[in-house]
């Protein structure tokens, strides 16, 4: 399988070389030159696998450079961590089906691909007796998730910028209070799209790049949505098996575009009409609900939410879509994001019919959140929430009699422990791995959003292979 960048500017590469260069060196971002497709008879076949057979069916179709039994291994180590024996497993509410996503060690859906990236990039620099320094910006759960998945690990050092006070107070413990000698975070005074923005430049600073062997563990690594394909076949093959069911709608709360990408990949991957529709829901930061109902992908002053791990405006892997989106035309594409990048806005309202072929999308307010917390746990003693509490919104809003709905439940209650406690009015049970984790001893650096400076710190503490 060869992997090209959405603006056109590489040769084509292999999976491993995609893991390891994160952003493509023209600025686009990776995608598979095609996707592999599978009929209802291998459908069938694979709905009595286990979740880690069921993730190397899917992830051995886009990588043909590692061995299968290392592939395996690494799969099965990654998910040996999960408190749930399947992974991701799906609970029923009413007429809604719940995906949890949080039985990782950080609580958050992003555990799924970063345990797998994790322990890939380990597998990669062992074998290539190489050096990893990782850089990524968070809104709230991948800097945890990437911490863990890294930490202590050899050959990587890992660099995570958050925006200073924007985050959850378990959110920010749970990367601040992990003190391993590879783990450095970075509090920057600005938002995460500010964050995300410094990122992006220093990986453009090639000479940089490869001087100092830098990785990308956001949602840019295509790695890293591959790895959450799975859980949108997972469902599929739960309603299919149990429920009789041939098609599924999926409502997906989300800021970066990567979460909702990986279910159009799937549903690329399953034969025509097992996913149905996709709901894109966003809170009051509605660039990608806007983009969807109108056409109109412009920026606006990042809100401060209840879910602010979609406190977002710039959409990291929008790009990945607009590829599609333009007919995989890398010459438009990079058009488009240059534009973007100038004048802060696109106007797609001429493709208006195809957007809507692929999502329907609702902007949930706050209090529209607040009370779905509320008036779920009291139906049905469930507790959602913030993020998952946007995407059952928007489930109710498009839920069409007939066709099950998968919400994806992307974070544990506990992580916005404040936030659903006044909605519910209920003490939460915290979980073991975070109980006492505010008083727990921290290390953190405050930092100007500024990119010399933050380059210059990593610069002097990034790890260099042995002479």
């Amino acid at each position: 399988m060869q992997y090209l960048s959405t603006r056109g500017g590489i040769s084509p590469i292999s999976f491993t070389q995609a893991v390891m260069m994160g952003l493509a060196e023209d600025g686009g971002l990776l995608l598979p030159r095609t996707i592999p497709r599978i009929g209802s008879d291998t459908f069938a076949s694979w709905q009595q696998l286990s979740y880690p057979e069921l993730a190397f069916e899917i992830m051995s179709r886009f990588i043909d450079d590692i061995p299968g039994s290392d592939l395996r291994n690494i799969i099965n180590a990654s998910y040996a961590s999960f408190t749930s024996e399947q992974v991701t497993p799906l609970v029923h509410h009413g007429d809604l089906h719940i995906l949890e996503l949080f039985h990782g060690p950080t609580l958050a859906f992003k555990d799924v691909a970063l345990q797998f990236l994790g322990n890939l990039f380990e597998y990669m620099l062992k074998k290539n007796k190489s050096v990893l320094n990782i850089i990524g910006a968070t809104s709230g759960d991948t800097g945890s998730a990437a911490i863990y998945g890294v930490r202590g690990k050899q050959n990587i050092n890992i660099f995570i910028l958050h925006p200073h006070k924007r985050v959850s107070a378990v959110q920010e413990r749970q990367m601040t209070t992990v003190l391993d000698a590879n783990v450095f975070n970075i509090a920057i005074d600005g938002s995460f799209d500010d964050g995300q923005s410094i990122v992006k430049r220093i990986f453009n600073d090639i000479e940089f790049k490869n001087k100092y062997h830098l990785g990308a563990i956001n949602s840019i690594n295509w790695a890293r949505v591959l790895a959450q394909v799975v859980y949108y076949v997972y469902s599929c093959i739960h309603v299919a098996t149990h429920e009789k069911d041939s098609s599924v709608d999926f409502a997906i709360p989300t800021g970066n575009f990567g979460d909702i990408f990986a279910g159009y990949i799937a549903k690329k991957i399953l034969p025509p009409g097992t996913i149905r529709q996709l709901v894109l829901a966003t809170n009051d930061n509605d660039i990608l609900s806007r983009f969807v109902n109108k056409g109109d992908y412009s920026l606006g002053d990042v809100k401060i939410t209840s879910s602010p791990s979609m406190d977002i405006q710039a959409a990291s892997n929008f790009e990945r879509y607009l590829y599609y989106l333009m007919d995989s035309d890398p010459n438009k594409t990079k058009a488009l994001m240059e534009e973007f990048a100038e004048n802060g806005r696109i106007d797609l309202s001429g493709s208006q019919d195809l957007i809507k072929r692929d999502f329907v999308a609702v902007a949930v307010s706050e209090e529209q959140v607040a009370n779905t917390i509320a008036d779920f746990y009291q139906k049905y003693g469930y507790i959602l929430d913030p993020h998952t509490a946007v995407g059952v919104k928007a489930a109710q809003k498009f839920k069409t009699g007939g066709v099950p709905i998968v919400c994806l439940a992307t974070a544990h209650p506990a992580k916005f422990g404040d936030v659903v406690e006044k909605a519910i009015n209920v003490p939460l049970e915290m979980p073991e791995s975070i109980i006492g984790i505010i008083d727990k001893e921290a290390r953190c650096e405050l930092m100007a959003a500024e990119k010399n400076a933050i380059q210059n710190y990593i610069a002097e503490r990034a790890l260099q292979p042995a002479a």
